[in-house]
């Protein structure tokens, strides 16, 4: 470094009085700015940036302060662009809420709320009084009880209807999902004996009732959730494992994973049971999640027989899972929508995305090929690719799609990718062919010009 550039560097103090200076900390605090600013000074010294002249030093310095400043109060949390065909992914925040959910997001997070009072009484309420009525009348079920996710509410009725005795599950169901998350360990954790039965591939009927003993206090079903065993294979349908739990009095509990309040076979994708029909089939005790295929916020929804989910409530453990009050909103105005099944399709992204026909994804990626075609440097097209649910539902499955294939010339497709990644605001897309793929089934059309935008980034 130049020792007349050395010698002149201002001081913090000087620095911290200019205008630029007080500017950022009437948008970052003091010491913060402090901080920024000496880091910057350390930086120029170290040559980790350069100067040309004299009069440039404070305002140079006080740029990378603020990159200091921009970077360490930027939020961990960031918006992201999901262009990878997968509907509920799981590392980008699986379901997107429906906007109709803000207002009372909005009222739930900046304004008190009868959250455990009871208006008519003037008496303490129950939080999970918001929630019961509406998951009765809309599954069917006796009762209901909301935790914070699924895996805690598998291990709230298990810690509730079998602690210290035998739960009989199937071989193969013996699962772990994301996160490694795993039966046989929750089952352990949720100080119960696991009883395996059957075998990887074939479960009997009589496997159960062979299994079922004196120490036995319930039957566990597992949706698969992210695998799907196919050829010389057999299990034990809910309706038949509900006469086998009868016959032992002993609760059958069905842990389904995803779940769904609605049979999407008309829009093409296969049979799936949904929650009403498990209950309907006889399943005591129904656990799924709120924030995959139903499309709400993050929950853990357990459904099923009065008698055992009053137990749950006054399970000590429930306290340790319960939700807040923005979960109670966002869910509760989720699950309003189901009354009206045209409306939740068109309403909930979720199955909004999972329900678009090939036809409205032809227009769509047309659109952003459009919105892209002034920037002649990246090379685009329409090709047809396949989507994926996500989230544990449908596993194996995939869905004819569309997307729209960019290249650009001196980058590879990693690369593109990456780049693609970085971007203000991070898009994330799949790579196919050579070529970066964007899938218009999960992209929403108001993403389209933040996508050219990210594409004008990377070429200058």
């Amino acid at each position: 470094m130049d020792k007349q550039l050395f010698t002149s560097i201002p001081s913090v103090n000087a620095l911290l009085q200019s205008e630029a200076g007080l500017a950022l900390i009437a948008r970052f605090s003091h010491a913060s700015v402090v901080e920024a600013f000496r880091v910057a000074i350390d930086r120029l010294r170290q040559g980790a940036f350069s100067v040309a002249h004299v009069d440039d030093l404070a305002a140079a310095l006080t740029g990378e302060a603020q990159v200091f400043l921009v970077e360490k109060f930027a939020p961990s949390l960031t918006r992201c662009i999901n262009a990878t065909g997968t509907v509920i992914h799981t590392n980008l925040g699986r379901s997107k809420l429906s906007p109709i959910v803000l207002e009372e997001l909005t009222n739930a997070a900046f304004a008190n709320t009868n959250l455990e009072y009871n208006l008519a009484s003037g008496g303490r309420g129950s939080r999970y009084q918001h929630l019961e009525a509406v998951l009765c009348e809309l599954t069917g079920s006796e009762a209901a009880l909301v935790v914070n996710n699924n895996a805690a509410a598998v291990m709230l009725v298990l810690d509730t209807v079998a602690k210290a005795r035998e739960v009989v599950v199937s071989r193969g169901e013996l699962v772990e999902i994301g996160g490694s998350f795993r039966i046989p360990d929750i089952v352990e954790r949720s100080g119960c004996c696991l009883k395996e039965v059957g075998t990887t591939n074939k479960t009997h009927p009589d496997d159960y009732a062979r299994a079922l003993g004196d120490q036995s206090a319930a039957i566990l079903k597992v949706h698969t959730s992210n695998y799907k065993i196919s050829g010389f294979t057999k299990e034990v349908d809910v309706a038949e494992l509900a006469a086998i739990a009868r016959e032992n009095n002993v609760p059958l509990i069905h842990d389904m994973g995803s779940g769904m309040l609605i049979d999407l076979q008309k829009f093409g994708l296969p049979y799936e049971m949904t929650v009403q029909d498990s209950l309907a089939s006889g399943a005591d005790i129904v656990t799924f999640s709120g924030d995959k295929v139903l499309g709400g916020p993050q929950a853990g929804i357990i459904v099923g027989k009065k008698t055992y989910i009053e137990a749950m409530k006054k399970n000590q453990l429930t306290r340790a899972l319960r939700v807040d009050k923005m979960t109670i909103a966002a869910l509760e105005a989720t699950l309003r929508l189901y009354y009206d099944e045209a409306l939740v399709l068109a309403e909930i992204p979720t199955l909004a995305m999972l329900t678009a026909s090939l036809a409205a994804l032809e227009l769509r990626a047309d659109q952003l090929i459009k919105t892209l075609a002034p920037i002649s440097s990246a090379s685009v097209e329409i090709v047809d690719t396949q989507s994926q649910v996500g989230g544990g539902a449908y596993p194996g499955e995939e869905i004819a799609s569309k997307a729209v294939a960019i290249s650009i010339a001196g980058l590879s497709a990693n690369e593109l990718a990456e780049a693609l990644r970085r971007a203000s605001v991070p898009i994330i897309c799949k790579i196919r062919h050579n070529r970066c793929e964007l899938d218009v089934r999960t992209i929403e059309a108001d993403e389209f010009d933040v996508i050219a935008e990210a594409l004008r980034e990377i070429l200058g």
